[in-house]
């Protein structure tokens, strides 16, 4: 893919997966500071000409590869999941936080700047899942309902960059909530502060995986805080832009 885009790993030839950094494709259309340089986001206080913009120029971007059009998630944190088929695929931003489709040519976005990425297939790249999980979707339950939404097993699965386990610092209300239910929920908590925990985004993800039979996990191991000059990250600087992560079954 073209310089700017983090390139998925692990995943059917078939799948065109990644996720684009602050690094602009077109320098002549970028946004200013705070969002600077290639913020996909319209509800950050970003100009809205320049984020239309630039979703037109990824678009370019992903067209040589197959893309005829992107859809986009209106993400409020839920456990919704969207299937994208023929017949439900609307220009307007879709309420939930995690799309999957058997249909080729649609890249399938999801925005972060913090929150966890994750791309999923099934075994031969013939049906893909993409998932906004923040810790609240994921303790919700949002990849177990994507995973659930995919009409043939999912096998694999990529991690786009979030926080890392160094820098996400949570309260012991967010540990009681993930271990009440799963105890083995405990490893991916270090004892931080007084009342305060540093958790492990990626571990909590891979043991939900783990539970579900998907075992081919590939990607996170970047931190959007401890590299905020590549990534946006919400707990840095409040007022920023988001990537995007997006997955795409290409036309065999």
């Amino acid at each position: 893919m073209p310089h700017g885009f983090i390139n998925a790993t692990g995943l059917p030839a078939q799948i065109l997966a990644g996720q684009t950094t602050r690094q602009a494709f077109n320098p002549l259309l970028q946004s200013a500071a705070p969002f600077d340089s290639f913020n996909l986001a319209l509800h950050v206080g970003d100009d809205a000409g320049t984020v239309q913009q630039q979703r037109i120029e990824l678009l370019k971007a992903l067209q040589p590869y197959g893309a005829k059009r992107l859809v986009w998630l209106e993400q409020t944190h839920s456990t919704r999941v969207h299937e994208v088929t023929e017949q439900a695929m609307p220009f307007l931003p879709i309420n939930a936080d995690a799309f999957v489709t058997r249909q080729t040519g649609v890249a399938c976005m999801i925005m972060t700047a913090d929150c966890l990425p994750i791309v999923l297939s099934n075994a031969d790249g013939t049906e893909v899942g993409c998932i906004h999980a923040g810790w609240r979707g994921l303790l919700g339950g949002i990849i177990e309902n994507t995973v659930n939404a995919m009409q043939s097993p999912a096998v694999f699965a990529w991690f786009g960059a979030a926080i890392g386990p160094c820098s996400f610092e949570v309260g012991q209300e967010v540990f009681d909530a993930f271990t009440q239910h799963h105890p083995d929920a405990a490893s991916a908590f270090t004892k931080h502060k007084t009342g305060k925990y540093l958790a492990d985004i990626y571990q909590l993800a891979s043991q939900r995986l783990h539970r579900l039979g998907i075992r081919h996990i590939t990607g996170g191991v970047q931190c959007s805080y401890q590299d905020s000059t590549t990534f946006y990250s919400y707990r840095h600087t409040a007022r920023t832009g988001r990537m995007a992560t997006f997955v795409m079954i290409q036309n065999a």
